[in-house]
């Protein structure tokens, strides 16, 4: 058998693969029976969901899965793993965390994508198409029949919107202080600055926990331990603007031990947080290796304690097909 015809053959093998996969998301959900549907807040066309399930089934079941679950083809190669949507648990979203989030709220991340995980920016898809994934992906899971979403986090005026240094320094202590961001985030503050934020505040710190210069693995909703950020190395997947952290810090992240800060702290120590955070996003890396000299971390805390790539227990391992082995005989 000659190249061309080998070449055929894997072609022809590839595409009837990718044909199953996308055969099988077409018929994964097939059991509504009303014309419209109340999915969370908002009242849905069987036709909207017809075209919903025909954008999934092309641009989202490679990681998502044709159930929804984030089993998809490509699951295996992804860390973090692809978002299961059957759980009604999302990470990102201007709602107190923990509740449902608003359809703008996903059709943002699909617009944008969330980097740098795999998830991608789709600006092919036009605004309908961004409406009617939104609401194909709601019939995977039960909460969106028995649930309405989480009251809206929008915000406020900035009171540091002309004087951003005096933010960052009430961040800073904020961050290393009462908010305590540094128990899971890294500190970015050394040992004797965070002990006089404690003083300021009338509290004393009796010990540092290990690696307080890199972030703690924490467990998530999924099963599986999910990384903080580490601000100036990783940015903020949900966006690194005033407005986009402001949502993130005052909302909390869905699923993870990320709480909601609104009412827990005064507004205006919400935004100093966000300009802290933002200046830490935005930090070049020289000015990087000079905070870790100046606080006495390593040069590379990150890697030091990173958690090693998300356990999936409920994803089984390759076959030796899979792998690219050959299996023995039966």
């Amino acid at each position: 058998m000659g190249t061309p015809d080998v070449l055929r053959l894997v072609t022809a093998a590839t595409t009837t693969a990718l044909l199953a996969t996308l055969a099988a998301a077409c018929a994964a959900r097939d059991d509504w029976a009303p014309e419209a549907l109340l999915l969370g807040d908002v009242s849905v066309s069987r036709h909207e969901i017809e075209r919903g399930r025909q954008v999934y089934a092309e641009y989202c079941v490679g990681c998502h899965g044709a159930r929804g679950d984030g089993r998809g083809p490509a699951a295996r190669m992804l860390e973090p793993p692809p978002r299961d949507f059957t759980k009604g648990i999302f990470k990102f979203a201007g709602v107190p965390s923990g509740t449902l989030p608003h359809d703008e709220d996903l059709e943002r991340i699909i617009a944008r994508g969330l980097f740098p995980s795999a998830m991608p920016d789709f600006p092919l898809l036009d605004a309908a198409d961004r409406r009617a994934v939104v609401q194909y992906l709601k019939t995977f899971s039960p909460r969106w029949a028995s649930s309405r979403p989480g009251a809206r986090i929008v915000p406020t005026d900035d009171p540091f919107a002309d004087d951003d240094a005096g933010g960052i320094q009430r961040g800073r202590h904020l961050y290393h202080g009462i908010a305590e961001c540094w128990s899971c985030h890294p500190s970015y503050a050394s040992r004797a600055e965070i002990s006089a934020f404690a003083r300021t505040d009338g509290r004393t710190v009796d010990s540092f926990r290990d690696a307080m210069f890199a972030p703690v693995p924490k467990p998530s909703d999924w099963g599986f331990d999910i990384v903080p950020p580490d601000f100036p190395v990783e940015g903020v997947k949900s966006g690194s603007s005033l407005e986009d952290l402001y949502r993130t810090i005052a909302s909390g992240v869905g699923g993870t031990a990320m709480p909601t800060w609104r009412e827990s702290l005064p507004e205006n120590d919400i935004w100093a947080l966000v300009h802290y955070v933002r200046s830490l996003v935005v930090m070049d890396r020289a000015t990087l290796a000079r905070l870790r000299r100046t606080i006495g971390a390593p040069a590379h805390s990150t890697a030091a304690v990173s958690a090693p790539p998300a356990a999936r227990p409920d994803l089984t391992p390759p076959s030796p097909h899979e792998r690219g082995e050959l299996a023995e005989n039966p």
